[in-house]
């Protein structure tokens, strides 16, 4: 009996460790089948593609096309080309633009030089970037402020410019250059997700006064109005 008491204590100890563990399994098991069941929340849940708001405008017009002839012979007397110089773009959909100039002759009091220009950026809604609305705000108030800081440019005033798009801005300034006093007057606005930069300047030559500021900026408006209104017309 003294010599089958150690073998009977280890026989126990053996039997105790089954016990143990199944206790400890079922204590970690949430059925009585004892499969482990996962977690909800170990479960991924799919990512969401970012929406962003469409754009309103999906092309841009024919920006020789975009100011009408009566315009550019208002604004521009004597007009090298009146169909104008279209800018060059990789991508019309997307940037465009075109110019005019000419100069006029006044006999003995000299000669009137004036120029026009209309440029379009169009901006699609990127789900990175943003919607074409928001990317063209951004635009917008860079291309004010970079005509703001024009190289050499005096007395530069700015000024809302109403009943143009969702935002306008008139910029005017004077600049000398190729000896004589230049007068601009600029309009930027933001119409939806296009950006419109319209430019009328003019400059006297050989004794003739330059144009006015005024004048200017009257016919810089008129042809914002056109250059707007183009860019409705086109997505209609």
């Amino acid at each position: 009996m003294h010599r089958s008491a150690p073998r009977l204590t280890r026989l126990l100890a053996c039997a105790a460790v089954p016990v143990m563990l199944v206790v400890a399994g079922c204590s970690s098991d949430s059925g009585s089948s004892g499969k482990k069941e996962s977690s909800p929340s170990s479960t991924p849940s799919p990512s969401k593609s970012p929406t962003v708001e469409k754009a309103v405008f999906a092309k841009l017009p024919d920006a020789c096309k975009s100011i009408s002839a009566k315009t550019i012979a208002d604004l521009v007397p004597k007009v090298k080309d009146k169909s104008g110089t279209e800018d060059k773009s990789s991508d019309l959909s997307a940037r465009a633009g075109c110019s005019w100039n000419g100069l006029q002759s006044k006999g003995t009091k000299g000669s009137q030089y004036r120029w026009l220009s209309v440029s379009y950026l169009r901006y699609d809604s990127d789900p990175v970037l943003g919607s074409g609305a928001k990317r063209a705000e951004q635009q917008y108030t860079k291309s004010v402020s970079d005509v703001q800081a024009t190289d050499g440019a005096k007395n530069v005033k700015s000024s809302p410019a109403t009943g143009l798009g969702n935002e306008a801005t008139m910029v005017t300034y004077e600049q000398r250059k190729t000896d004589a006093d230049f007068n601009y007057a600029l309009v930027v606005i933001r119409t939806e997700n296009v950006v419109v930069v319209v430019n009328h300047n003019g400059a006297g030559f050989e004794g003739s006064k330059s144009p006015s500021v005024s004048d200017m900026t009257k016919g810089a408006q008129t042809a914002s109005k056109e250059a707007v209104a183009a860019v409705a017309a086109a997505n209609k």
